[in-house]
């Protein structure tokens, strides 16, 4: 079960509520916003400072170790990163970051709701009175790479070498009355190859657009008495590296009834053609790699408490995602997991799936 996944598909029927954060370390408390923040958001468990560093030297800011996880208070990445931060009064909304990096976090009665260009990735906690967001949010989605030792108390923040690709957000959006579309989707530029370039574009909108098309149909069949609709998309990228590129979009639609539905995509591609990238494509060095792979599924998903049965193994090789060192396995809301358990995810590290000294990426040179 992915525990994230389940708390991005509560949060649309949640009604957001304000909640006031001190960031911190400068003094600065935005005005107006002096309450305190709701239950859900006071942490107080046990923690440890962490030195943080940044290309190895130190910085004035300290995190906190909190149950195995290192948590970064946001103005570090405002100071230390030179992230630019902003607040929204109006949406209760903090923002940091630009282009695909730009996170908002929001306070909410669920707790502090963190996400990237529309695409919900986890929890910030309030520590001590300041907010935190946690050091995999560098790691994972706004290209650092953060290595050092939790357990000595210092943690080194480096940005990664990435792609020489252009990536901006494209928006589909129609304001239909009590049922408005938005969905965000990435569109790149910057490669050599004008025609890879086109090839990833399409493929992506394309995909977009078909869940626009279904989304206009059902506009067209509602009833003046129903429930306002909405529909939402956001997408995140997740590996930006050796050539290749991935990210995962999400597109959510609300019609009527207990909650609405959530369906996901990933897409991972090399920026050299082009070309959509399977699981062969990447761990074809290992003859046995789908056999390893629905092994350790069979195992994984039939040990989840909310299992439905089915699973046979894999029907496809797309539904998968790149992070460092290792490919993230998902599949959709209800295929062999119960509603409330989210997206299944299964991580499969690149040395498990392939032979010593190989990478997944020598077939792409």
């Amino acid at each position: 079960m992915n525990s994230n996944s389940k708390k991005y598909i509560s949060k649309w029927g949640a009604g957001m509520l304000a909640a006031g954060i001190l960031l911190g370390g400068t003094g600065i408390i935005h005005a107006g916003i002096t309450e305190a923040a709701p239950a859900a958001a006071q942490v107080k468990a046990k923690s440890s400072s962490v030195v943080l560093k940044v290309n190895g030297k130190s910085t004035a800011q300290t995190g906190l170790l909190q149950e195995g996880k290192v948590w970064v208070p946001v103005t570090f990445l405002r100071d230390a990163l030179g992230m630019p931060l902003s607040y929204d009064k109006a949406g209760k909304t903090y923002t940091i970051g630009t282009g695909t990096a730009q996170t908002r976090l929001t306070i909410n009665d669920y707790g502090i709701s963190v996400m990237v260009n529309n695409y919900y990735v986890g929890e910030g906690k309030q520590l001590n009175n300041r907010l935190y967001v946690s050091s995999e949010l560098l790691s994972d989605y706004l290209g650092y790479k953060v290595d050092g030792s939790a357990a000595a108390g210092r943690l080194n923040v480096m940005k990664k070498v990435q792609n020489a690709v252009t990536i901006k957000t494209v928006s589909y959006v129609k304001d239909h009355k009590d049922a408005p579309i938005r969905l965000d989707y990435p569109q790149v530029s910057g490669l050599a190859s004008a025609e890879a370039e086109k090839a990833i574009n399409d493929t992506i909108k394309q995909t977009v657009l078909n869940y626009a098309k279904d989304a206009e149909d059902q506009i067209s069949k509602r009833s003046k008495d129903d429930r306002p609709y909405e529909f939402e998309g956001g997408y995140v990228v997740t590996y930006n590296q050796d050539g290749v590129l991935s990210l995962i979009t999400n597109q959510y639609g609300y019609t009527g009834g207990a909650h609405g539905m959530t369906y996901r995509n990933a897409f991972t591609f090399s920026l050299k053609d082009g070309k959509r990238l399977l699981l062969g494509d990447l761990f074809g060095a290992n003859p046995n790699y789908k056999k390893q792979l629905n092994a350790k599924l069979a195992t994984e998903i039939k040990a989840n408490g909310g299992y439905l049965g089915g699973f046979n193994g894999l029907n496809t090789e797309k539904y998968f995602y790149l992070k460092d060192g290792k490919a993230v396995l998902f599949f959709q809301l209800y295929e062999y997991t119960a509603y409330a358990e989210g997206f299944p995810e299964f991580n499969f590290s690149f040395k498990e799936l392939l032979p010593d000294g190989s990478s997944p990426f020598a077939a792409l040179k």
